[in-house]
C-alpha cells in the first residue's frame, strides 16, 4: 500500500468543514497549552541565549518571535518558537508514537499564517493535519525509533510541520506528497544521545523540525520533487523507516482509522515540566506531600518501580554538574523536587534550583527499579509507585497508573486555562485572558496578527 501518498492525500483534502466538534475543541486546547510552555520556556537561560542567537541573526519581519519582543524572518520563527514549545518539557505528546508534534507543527503554523495572513479556520485545518502527518508515522515506528537512538519529535516532527506549511499554502496532493519527500530528505537526526547526556541542545529539536519542514515545503511549491514513497521506502531501501528502525514498522497506523479517527484525541497535556515517563512518579508523589507532613530529614529512603522504558529513558539519577535536561529525564530529581516543593514548573528547572544541595541530596535517596507487573501492562497504562520509607519505620505508598493529563484522565479547558495563567507568571493578567478569548474562538479570526502580537 501506498502509505505515504494516502497520508499525503488525507491532508490535502482536510478542510475546516470536516473536522468534529470534539476535533476542533481538543485543537484550542493544544494551542493555550503551547503558548503557556512558551512563557514557561523563557524562564530558562538556554532559551534566552537562544533567542538572542535568532535575534542577532536579523532578516525580515514576516512573523513573531513570541514571547521574545522581536519580529523576524519565518524559518527564524518557527525555529525559536519550536525551542520554546519544547524546552520546558511541559509539551503535549503522544503516547503511542513517543513524540511532541506540537513542538513542530504549531510554531510552523504561527509562523506560515502570519506571513500568508491565513485566517484561523485555516490556521486549524493545518494544525489538525499536522498532528496527523507527525504522528502517525510516529506511532508506526514506536517505540523501536527512539530505542534505535531517534528523538521522533524532530524526525516524524518534519513531516508534521511539511504537512501545516502545505496546508497553509492550498497546495494539491501531488505538491503535498513533495513535501513529505523533501521533508524525508531534510529533516533532522535528532540525536537520542543528546537527551540522554543531558545536552541542552535537545531544546531545538522542535525549532529544527518546524524550520525544516517550512522550507520542505516551500520547496516543493517550488517544484522541487521528493521520493513519493518516503515514509515506506521502495527496493531501494532507502525510505525513512528502512534508515531509521531496527525493527519492522506497523505501517497500518499510518492509515488505519484515517478520516474517522484523529490522532489529536490521543494527546496528552502534562502537568509537570518534565518527561512523561516520570509523571506517574512525579503524581505519586507530589500527592503523598499534600496528604502528609514530609520533611526530608525524615526520609530513609525512596523506592520507585516502574515500567521497562522508563526506567531506560529516566531511571538515572541527577548527574554532577548536570543541566536542566539532566533534571526533566531524572526520576530520582524529579520526585525530590516534588517533596520538597510540592510541585514542579518552571521554577524547578532554573540553574540555582538544581544546583540545590538539600533537594540533591534527597534525590540520592531514590531509587528506581523495574517492576515486572507494572511492565506487563506497558504501553496501555504508564504506571509508576513511589514508596517513601521515613525514619520512624512508617511507608507511605502510592501507585499511579495512568497519569494526570491523559485522556483518560484529562486536563480539562479550567486546568490548561490554569497552565497558562501559572506558566505566566508576572505578565499582565487582563492580556492572558485576551489571547485566552482568542484562542477558544480561534475559526472567527480572519488572521493571527493580534493574537501573535498579543503573546
Amino acid at each position: 500500500m501506498d502509505y505515504t501518498r494516502r497520508l499525503a492525500e488525507f491532508c490535502t483534502e482536510l478542510t475546516f468543514e470536516k473536522i468534529p466538534e470534539d476535533v476542533l475543541h481538543k485543537t484550542k486546547l493544544c494551542v493555550l497549552d503551547y503558548i503557556a510552555n512558551v512563557y514557561g520556556s523563557l524562564e530558562l537561560e538556554a532559551v534566552n541565549s537562544v533567542a538572542k542567537c535568532i535575534r542577532a541573526l536579523g532578516g525580515s519581519d514576516q512573523a513573531t518571535a513570541l514571547g521574545c519582543g522581536f519580529r523576524t524572518g519565518i524559518q527564524n520563527a518557527a525555529f525559536l518558537n519550536g525551542t520554546t514549545a519544547e524546552a520546558i518539557e511541559a509539551q503535549d505528546g503522544l503516547r503511542f508514537g513517543g513524540n511532541h508534534p506540537v513542538c513542530a507543527v504549531i510554531p510552523a503554523v504561527f509562523a506560515m499564517a502570519e506571513a500568508g495572513r491565513n485566517s484561523g479556520k485555516e490556521v486549524i485545518a493545518g494544525i489538525v493535519a499536522g498532528y496527523e502527518a507527525a504522528s502517525r508515522p510516529a506511532a508506526a515506528m514506536h517505540p523501536y525509533h527512539t530505542l534505535s537512538g531517534f528523538l521522533p519529535t524532530g524526525t516524524c516532527g518534519t513531516f508534521g510541520a511539511a504537512a501545516a506549511a502545505a496546508k497553509l499554502m492550498c497546495v494539491d496532493a501531488d505538491c503535498m506528497l513533495n513535501a513529505f519527500g523533501n521533508a524525508g530528505y531534510l529533516l533532522p537526526i535528532s540525536m537520542a544521545e543528546q537527551l540522554m547526556g543531558g545536552y541542552t541542545v535537545k531544546i531545538v529539536q522542535g525549532g529544527q523540525a518546524a524550520s525544516a519542514g517550512i522550507m520542505a515545503a516551500e520547496l516543493a511549491r517550488a517544484g522541487i520533487t521528493g521520493c513519493p514513497q518516503v515514509l515506506e521506502g521502495s527496493e531501494l531501501k532507502g525510505g525513512f523507516t528502512q534508515i531509521a528502525l531496527r525493527a519492522e514498522p506497523k505501517f497500518d497506523r499510518i492509515t488505519e482509522g484515517l478520516g474517522e479517527h484523529f490522532s489529536i484525541m490521543d494527546i496528552y497535556f502534562k502537568p509537570y515540566t518534565c518527561c512523561r515517563h516520570t509523571h506517574g512518579s512525579a503524581q505519586a508523589a507530589m500527592e503523598l506531600a499534600r496528604e502528609n507532613d514530609i520533611s526530608p530529614g525524615d526520609v530513609e529512603a525512596i523506592e520507585v518501580d516502574t515500567y521497562g522504558v522508563g526506567v531506560i529513558a529516566v531511571g538515572k539519577g541527577m548527574p554532577a554538574n548536570g543541566t536542566f535536561v539532566s533534571a526533566q529525564f531524572s526520576i530520582p530529581y524529579v520526585v525530590a523536587a516534588c517533596l520538597m516543593d510540592g510541585k514542579l514548573g518552571p521554577a524547578q528547572l532554573t540553574e540555582k534550583r538544581i544546583a540545590d544541595s538539600s533537594l540533591i541530596e534527597l534525590s540520592k535517596l531514590v531509587t528506581v527499579r523495574m517492576d515486572d507487573e507494572l511492565n506487563r501492562v506497558y504501553p496501555d497504562k504508564t504506571p509508576s509507585r513511589v514508596t517513601i520509607r521515613l525514619k520512624n519505620g512508617r511507608s507511605l505508598v502510592r501507585q499511579v497508573d495512568i497519569p494526570k493529563g491523559d485522556p483518560r484522565d484529562p486536563m480539562d479547558t479550567p486546568q490548561i486555562l490554569g497552565k497558562l495563567r501559572e506558566f505566566a507568571g508576572t505578565r499582565d493578567k487582563a492580556r492572558i485572558e485576551q489571547i485566552a478569548e482568542m484562542v477558544m474562538d480561534l475559526e472567527k479570526l480572519s488572521s493571527l496578527d493580534e493574537l501573535a502580537s498579543l503573546i
